[in-house]
């Protein structure tokens, strides 16, 4: 397939998936204007400010984006902002970020740079630092080459501003304000440098890259074009990917393989079908089956765990699906707890409501440790559902009310406790 097809195709598949929200595209004689310019010039860039070390769920959108620019046939470029990073964008945000140090940026822009490129498993993706040319200009520059060609009136009118310029008590520092201007900088130089005419973006950085096709237009006299993702939110409207503990992270050390997948498991029914579209390669086929059997069969959540595998296997690869699986059905069905691997078992014990002893310490009885867990209010409760057989010790019923757990029970690190199908809690050894 020629490459235009395969962008003209790429663009369908946003559309039917709802991942496209605004392009620049227009008509022209063969098409859209940004499939011609894509197809003479292909190469398509994301920023992404490295506010942190670690990208979290909310940035897969545009993540994953570049890997369907590089199935198409494009080259994606990856600028990681250690220039803007230092000044912050006020897009959508309540109030001035805090301004972090230039030692803080460079470890964040390395540590992206590096599980971007495990994530995407593509080496050939070019990353740029806009540091490496932001820093270099004096202010005298930046006011007579790119600042003239800004009006104060139209980037007040952006929506990202006006937001902060209604909210009594906040406004925005010259600073902030000025981040529009280093993005569209960011653009133009990406396409006097590489030919990079196409930029992509989240929908809250509309306003931003409107301002980089106009500098190009007027600096360069050339044509740029865009286009946009719908923010990834809740069904709630709310910001996707918060929990009750923060953000979910794309990194292990900061949010657990199994934390993770069980993220995904639980996602609503309202929302998995957005997550299947907007960020699984499963194929539209797959997507619709998948839709209806939790039209039909909600208590099965095979759309959530279809999710959960996909979204396990991107992000920390196919032997940490299988370990976070194995973990999932030793605990959780009725597989061996002999043999597990220990730091996602350890993950996993630690999501659970727990009791712990002292070692050698005299162990509490069943219905005195339902109570500790907090699967039971009060050890009368505990006794009648223990012996009504709704108990499980080990996955093993136990309907005996005096039953004492030993240290032996101990010797694997823990005892595992459930109530009737899905109430769990752990006793373990204080370490």
């Amino acid at each position: 397939m020629e490459l235009k097809a395969r962008i003209t195709a790429m663009l369908n598949d946003f559309r039917e998936r709802g991942l496209l929200y605004q392009t620049t595209e227009g008509d022209s004689k063969d098409g859209s204007a940004l499939v011609d310019l894509l197809a003479r010039e292909p190469r398509i860039y994301i920023g992404f400010d490295p506010t942190a070390d670690s990208l979290h769920v909310g940035s897969l959108v545009p993540l994953l984006a570049l890997r369907r620019f590089k199935e198409a046939g494009l080259e994606p470029i990856v600028l990681l902002g250690g220039a803007t990073a230092l000044i912050g964008d006020p897009s959508f945000k309540a109030e001035e970020r805090k301004l972090m140090g230039r030692d803080q940026v460079i470890a964040n822009v390395e540590g992206i740079r590096k599980q971007m490129s495990r994530i995407l498993q593509d080496e050939s993706i070019r990353f740029v630092d806009n540091y490496e040319w932001i820093s270099g200009i004096n202010v005298v520059e930046f006011l007579r080459d790119y600042g003239k060609h800004f009006s104060v009136n139209e980037m007040m009118n952006k929506e990202s501003v006006k937001t902060r310029l209604d909210r009594e008590g906040v406004g925005i520092s010259f600073t902030e304000f000025s981040y529009m201007i280093l993005q569209s900088l960011d653009f133009h130089h990406l396409a006097n440098k590489y030919a990079c005419f196409a930029q992509a973006g989240g929908s809250d950085q509309w306003g931003n890259i409107m301002g980089g096709i106009e500098l190009i237009r007027r600096k360069m006299g050339k044509e740029a074009h865009a286009m946009t993702f719908p923010l990834l939110t809740t069904s709630e409207g709310k910001k996707f990917g918060k929990t009750e503990s923060g953000n979910v992270w794309l990194d292990a050390a900061r949010t657990s393989p199994y934390a993770f997948y069980q993220f995904w498991v639980n996602s609503p029914d309202q929302d998995v079908s957005k997550l299947l579209r907007f960020l699984t390669f499963l194929p539209m086929e797959e997507i619709h089956r998948l839709e209806n059997a939790q039209k039909e069969h909600p208590e099965s959540r095979e759309a959530q765990r279809s999710l959960a595998k996909e979204m396990t296997v991107l992000v920390h690869g196919q032997e940490g699906l299988e370990k976070v699986e194995k973990v999932s059905g030793a605990l959780f069905g009725e597989g061996s707890l002999e043999g597990l691997d220990s730091s996602t078992l350890q993950q996993a014990l630690d999501s659970l409501p727990k009791s712990e002893v002292e070692k050698g310490a005299v162990l509490p009885a069943l219905p005195d440790l339902l109570v500790l867990v907090g699967l039971e209010t009060s050890k009368s409760a505990a006794r009648k559902t223990i012996e009504s057989g709704g108990i499980y010790v080990d996955h093993v019923r136990q309907k005996d009310p005096k039953w004492v757990p030993s240290w032996s029970d101990l010797e694997k690190g823990f005892v595992l406790l459930r109530k009737g199908k899905k109430n769990y809690g752990v006793l373990k050894e204080k370490k």
